[in-house]
């Protein structure tokens, strides 16, 4: 184990946490460790805080300067408070107290990180805002993969409760991003030895295109969801041929099935967006709509560049 503090933010490696301080950083923070445990990479742990705008503004240089002390002080708090919490831990830890808008920071220094992780919500007030805002904002916008890890899983941290997490699950929507997605899920599943399930929700025809006709066959629908769902465990399975994969197509709302998958989802993956118009958007309501009511920690995946996307279409037609 080493600890190191740096004075600044200049570039950063491994899995970024975001803290303030609340039970919900905590726990963010427990998460983070053992991933960080896990991918064999350094825990940076972060606190932001802002200068009230009173204080910012007064012409009373004095009053402002104070101001700054007494609340970087208290993320200074924070930051010893969150490394006391980890204990003694043989993950390399290393802490920053930066002065900014905290989503900001952390999109920031999504640039060079593996990962960040942050709590559902924070503590209000000056200091925190570390959350709640942010675990909306920084999913959307971050270069690295964010995981959003809800407040109730403190319990099964402390091991109050025998919940039974035994897959990744990945929702999908045919875009190429959720299939960003599905790549990134297949490594959390490879790392961790455990199978991937993959999920598309369909929703019901006549209740997404009131204006549809009657004619249309929801089953069809499903079908041909299931036929393209085959041509991409093909695909992926070329890439990951030791993965254990189970598939299934629901119909259902995408929002409501994914938050009924996190019940037992040792990490639930979706991309940062899907597909525009009906079918979708990831992160537009899908990802939002899970982000704050899932069971267990969430993964949004951003989109990016993979070579191994390109070669899909080569699966479009069964050998």
């Amino acid at each position: 184990m080493s600890d190191e503090t740096p004075a600044t933010v200049e570039k950063i490696e491994g899995i970024v946490v975001g803290v303030d301080g609340s039970q919900q950083s905590r726990c963010a923070l427990k998460w983070a460790e053992k991933e960080a445990r896990r991918r064999s990479v350094a825990l940076n742990v972060v606190s932001a805080y802002t200068i009230p705008v009173f204080a910012a503004s007064s012409m009373d240089a004095g009053y402002s300067t104070l101001d700054d002390d007494l609340i970087r002080g208290g993320a200074e708090d924070i930051v010893r408070q969150a490394r006391e919490e980890l204990g003694d831990t043989d993950v390399t830890v290393r802490t920053y107290i930066e002065s900014g808008d905290p989503a900001g920071v952390l999109l920031d220094l999504s640039n060079d990180a593996e990962l960040v992780v942050v709590g559902t919500r924070g503590r209000g007030g000056f200091v925190g805002r570390m959350l709640g805002s942010v675990s909306s904002a920084l999913p959307a916008h971050a270069k690295c993969p964010t995981v959003v890890v809800p407040l109730r899983m403190a319990k099964e941290q402390d091991g109050q409760t025998e919940q039974v997490r035994d897959a990744i699950v990945v929702g999908v929507d045919g875009s190429d991003r959720a299939r960003a997605a599905v790549l990134a899920a297949a490594d959390a599943a490879m790392a961790r030895n455990i199978k991937l399930r993959i999920v598309c929700a369909v929703a019901p025809v006549s209740a997404a295109l009131a204006w549809m006709p009657a004619t249309v066959d929801q089953e069809a629908v499903l079908e041909d969801v299931r036929h393209q769902m085959q041509i991409g465990v093909r695909w992926l399975k070329s890439h990951y041929p030791e993965l254990e994969l189970e598939t299934d197509v629901i119909s259902g709302p995408p929002v409501e099935v994914l938050i009924g998958e996190s019940e037992r989802a040792v990490l639930t993956v979706t991309g940062s967006r899907g597909r525009g118009g009906f079918t979708g958007m990831l992160l537009g309501s899908t990802s939002q709509g899970v982000l704050h009511h899932s069971k267990g920690p969430v993964m949004v995946v951003p989109d990016r560049e993979d070579p191994r996307l390109a070669d899909r279409k080569n699966f479009e037609t069964p050998s």
